[in-house]
């Protein structure tokens, strides 16, 4: 497939903004959440947002799906939540002598798993796994989520009692991780001043359909990326573990989840080719949930975006050179 051209690339960009535009309809003064999570969409990616409560991410996610035409469930995980509640279940049906198989709220468009961490790990990793394979099997049937699919997963960062920490490796599956936040003074003066709009979410119309999603992800996957940016962000990946203030370092998988985000971004500015300032952009909501850090760094108060903050400023980028 060829790369994307300049035309092309600056109709990417417009349309990604009137999505960004719309889906600001129902989450107020959060336009870089709103565009790290279509990033992740169109990246064909799942996110993770770590948050408080009660700061919009369930709006986020219906808007997300309106914007797209899809469907949007809620998953409230709980610790007595089965593998079964999420995926679905076959039962015997006596009138027709058949097992039918009854999908679980895993079948959606956007799907958000709220507090996640608060789920046994066996039901975590059923969810996990239907965001890798993009399928549920029971009794050794597959059934396809379809396409778009996105799970945006939410963690509360300020309650840990009662929770199971999400393993290294499944964290490694989210690409993207951000927060929303509070919103700034004058977006919540507007949101304080429409209290009697419950749902903005509800207002959200439909944008763009699944099959023109699939159509933009495909595009955003020819965006140039030049071999002296490939090794940049090896070198940041190299450097993560070689860190003495971290555990465990950026993966391949990792690297590979960056590039998948960075073309998205760098069309949605309306450029075919990626640059080094886009790597300095996304570096952190892709890599920060992807390390660990060590004990003694994390003693003395040191946090997984400070580091990779500091790798990433001690590292020079390429000189870019385009055309």
């Amino acid at each position: 497939m060829s790369n994307m051209t300049e035309d092309q690339a600056k109709w990417f960009s417009g349309t990604f903004d009137k999505l960004v535009k719309n889906i600001e309809g129902a989450v107020l003064g959060k336009d870089r959440a709103v565009r790290l999570s279509l990033t992740a969409l169109l990246a064909e990616g799942h996110l993770l947002l770590e948050d408080v409560p009660g700061t919009g991410k369930t709006s986020l996610a219906k808007a997300i799906a309106n914007t797209v035409d899809g469907t949007s469930s809620r998953i409230q995980f709980t610790p007595d939540l089965l593998p079964s509640d999420v995926t679905g279940v076959t039962i015997y049906d006596q009138r027709t002598g058949k097992f039918e198989f009854y999908k679980g709220p895993i079948f959606a468009t956007i799907v958000l798993a709220d507090e996640i961490n608060r789920a046994s790990p066996k039901t975590q990793s059923a969810l996990l796994e239907v965001m890798e394979e993009g399928n549920v099997t029971v009794d050794g049937v597959r059934h396809p989520t379809g396409s778009p699919f996105m799970v945006i997963a939410t963690q509360n960062n300020i309650e840990q009692i009662g929770t199971y920490r999400l393993p290294e490796a499944q964290l490694d599956r989210f690409l993207i991780k951000t927060s929303l936040g509070y919103p700034d003074h004058d977006s919540t003066i507007k949101i304080l001043s429409d209290s009697s709009n419950r749902d903005r979410a509800a207002g959200v119309k439909a944008l763009i359909t699944a099959k023109a999603v699939k159509d933009m992800a495909t595009l955003a996957s020819t965006t140039h990326i030049e071999t002296s940016v490939l090794a940049y962000i090896n070198r940041i990946a190299e450097e993560t573990r070689r860190s003495v203030d971290l555990r465990l370092g950026v993966s391949v998988r990792g690297c590979l989840s960056l590039v998948r985000c960075l073309k998205v971004w760098a069309a949605s500015q309306g450029r075919a080719f990626v640059t080094p300032d886009d790597v300095k952009d996304l570096m952190l909501p892709v890599f920060s949930h992807r390390v660990v850090l060590d004990p003694e760094a994390e003693f003395t108060g040191a946090t997984a975006e400070s580091v990779l903050a500091k790798i990433r400023d001690e590292i020079k980028p390429p000189a870019l050179k385009v055309g």
